[in-house]
């Protein structure tokens, strides 16, 4: 196994790891709600009155923060991502995760960070089921096709 140590990037992720927990513990505590992106997205479909303003501001948020990001921070402090896949590859494996987030009744940031937080049993299986589902996918990909 070889680690690519240009794009190895232990404090930026522990920073990034550290502000989706605080923005979790947050919002469950102001608002007493799980900061899944499925959930507030899925609650916009179809949408309740008086429940859409802050779900919308919420998905423009994080929409608009890699923007302003990239806007504000010093040259060369971030990158872009690159995609090693092609477009149909890229809209397959989106509508998958969409799929596998409805049959979990979660996503990662619902069930990986909220949830487990919380000791959900629910949470932990949805978790190791799809962090699972991944590292076989990646093997797979990486050494067998």
């Amino acid at each position: 196994m070889n680690i690519d140590w240009n794009h190895f990037t232990p404090w930026a992720s522990l920073i990034g790891g550290l502000l989706l927990g605080a923005a979790s513990a947050v919002f469950i505590l102001i608002n007493g709600r799980i900061l899944g992106i499925s959930g507030i997205l899925g609650g916009l479909l179809p949408p309740k009155v008086g429940d859409i303003g802050w779900r919308v501001a919420f998905l423009l948020g994080m929409l608009a923060a890699p923007t302003v990001f990239m806007a504000l921070a010093p040259a060369g402090l971030a990158s872009e991502p690159r995609i090693d896949a092609g477009f149909w590859t890229v809209i397959a494996a989106g509508l998958l995760v969409g799929i596998g987030t409805r049959y979990a009744s979660g996503c990662t940031s619902g069930h990986g960070v909220c949830g487990l937080s919380r000791l959900s049993p629910r949470s932990l299986v949805a978790t190791l089921s799809f962090m699972g589902a991944g590292f076989f996918i990646v093997y797979i990909v990486r050494h067998v096709l």
